[in-house]
């Protein structure tokens, strides 16, 4: 049996980012999707949740990337816009509940993943006081 188009596998925040990674100052924002038929723009929605998605973008901190691309997207699944844990200039930042999607990605002939996450937190791996709390432990 093969496994459906966008399945959605649990990972640990340190097998994802090994050394760790730091906020891109003011990446976070609401997803969007796009309407070819209409040409417009509507907030992103959660295929399996429902819930709104809010992307941001972090810097891969792993040394070994050399002078390869660090940048790497994170999709939040919140019922709220998620707040940096401190608001500082690229802040250590860590994912809590995180998953991954491998795709084909058609433009470069590529295997990819899109990531995704519950919650944005400290390093330390405690929540701000204005990170979304989850009624469903999702």
């Amino acid at each position: 049996m093969a496994l459906p188009g966008g399945m959605r596998f649990k990972v640990r925040f340190e097998d994802v980012f090994p050394a760790g990674c730091v906020l891109v100052p003011g990446s976070i924002a609401q997803g969007e999707d796009y309407d070819e038929k209409s040409g417009k723009r509507s907030p992103s929605k959660d295929k399996v949740t429902g819930g709104r998605v809010w992307t941001c973008r972090v810097m891969d901190m792993d040394p070994e990337l050399g002078a390869r691309s660090r940048e790497v997207a994170v999709k939040i699944l919140a019922d709220v816009q998620p707040v940096p844990p401190t608001g500082q200039m690229f802040e250590p930042v860590e994912f809590t509940e995180m998953t991954v999607t491998p795709y084909l990605n058609e433009k470069t002939k590529r295997l990819a993943y899109s990531y995704r996450a519950s919650a944005i937190v400290k390093p330390n791996g405690v929540k701000s006081a204005l990170a979304p709390v989850h009624k469903d432990g999702a």
